[in-house]
């Protein structure tokens, strides 16, 4: 936090730069409220986001628009089966001629921007989504024993169909703990269809305009660091991730059950800091149990697997999770 400005000066400045990125993505996408604060999330925590629905629901709108809106470098890669891992970091190539001397050098790949679009992540190979992990997690690129790093802020949105559909695999493990936030987008109702078909079959489009760029963004960031979190709060987003697990005390019945793997450590961190954010959306300048109750399903939603009993009865980890928010008290005892 700036010496020059108090915690209530940020806090409000932060708020009015969230609702300025809020309004403009407003113009192009129709409710989904609950997303796009997700998304955002994602953004000033410096993780990735996983979006998750049904062809044609605005997904790759969405990143789109949030490109426009920030200022920032986007990218978009359309994962198909016959996607290589050289496609997407890029690939050394032979230049020069013969007066000039031939010479080896690194073209880079789409993951270079600051925004990447990863969209139908889950119709690549599980060997082409691998090649995801480090881009991910350590926002660098390695080839051919260099390692290139990402300029920041990096930020990776990657959107699926339900594996139910033809054509998709599911994401490796490893891949899907790397993800921040899996958020699930709903189907629009009847007010917003309306909406959306005025604005996708008139005469007028609406025009986004960049908000906020790279400067602020990263300057945001370390304001979410600032966020106080007392030492319950903390305890609680332990005890949670805790209950994820069948072999811990206090993990509930449906854990026991349905569970075979619970979340990892980069669960409790996800909610940690996604309630430091949260706060600052709702004008505080300290994380409440609150605001770790809203971060748990989209941390963790994805770094549960069921078992078979589980997957044969069609449970779906937000009802595990349902139970465990009901079940671990606010307050250790």
């Amino acid at each position: 936090m700036s010496d020059k400005n108090s915690p209530a000066e940020v806090i409000e400045k932060f708020g009015e730069d969230i609702q300025r990125v809020r309004d403009e993505v407003g113009k192009m996408i129709v409710g989904q409220h609950e997303v796009i604060d997700g998304v955002l999330t994602c953004l000033l925590a410096g993780g990735q986001g996983l979006l998750e629905g049904v062809p044609g629901l605005g997904k790759t709108m969405l990143v789109r628009t949030l490109a426009d809106a920030l200022r920032l470098d986007f990218s978009r890669i359309q994962f198909t089966p016959d996607l290589m891992p050289a496609d997407i970091l890029g690939t050394t190539v032979m230049t020069g001629d013969d007066s000039s001397g031939r010479r080896f050098e690194f073209q880079k790949g789409p993951v270079f921007a600051n925004i990447v679009l990863a969209d139908e992540v889950n119709r690549a190979t599980p060997k082409t989504q691998s090649a995801m992990l480090e881009v991910m997690q350590e926002h660098t690129v390695t080839v051919a024993k260099t390692t290139y790093k990402l300029e920041q802020p990096y930020f990776v949105l990657a959107t699926q169909n339900p594996l139910e559909m033809e054509g998709t695999y599911p994401l490796p493990e490893a891949q899907l703990d790397r993800f921040f936030f899996k958020m699930k987008v709903a189907f629009p109702n009847r007010d917003e269809l309306h909406d959306i078909l005025d604005r996708t079959t008139g005469t007028e489009t609406p025009e986004v305009k960049p908000v906020l760029d790279k400067e602020r963004i990263l300057a945001m960031r370390k304001v979410v660091r600032d966020v106080a979190v007392a030492q319950n709060v903390k305890d609680y987003a332990i005890r949670i991730l805790q209950a994820t697990h069948t072999d811990q005390g206090n993990a509930p019945d449906m854990v026991k059950r349905f569970v075979r793997f619970g979340g990892s450590p980069r669960g409790a961190q996800a909610c940690l800091l996604a309630a430091k954010i949260h706060a600052l959306f709702e004008g505080r300048f300290a994380a409440s149990i609150d605001d770790v109750r809203w971060a748990v399903k989209p941390a963790l939603r994805h770094r549960m697997i069921l078992n078979f009993e589980g997957e044969a009865e069609g449970v779906e980890t937000d009802q595990v999770l349902d139970d465990i928010l009901k079940s671990v008290p606010e307050t250790q005892k």
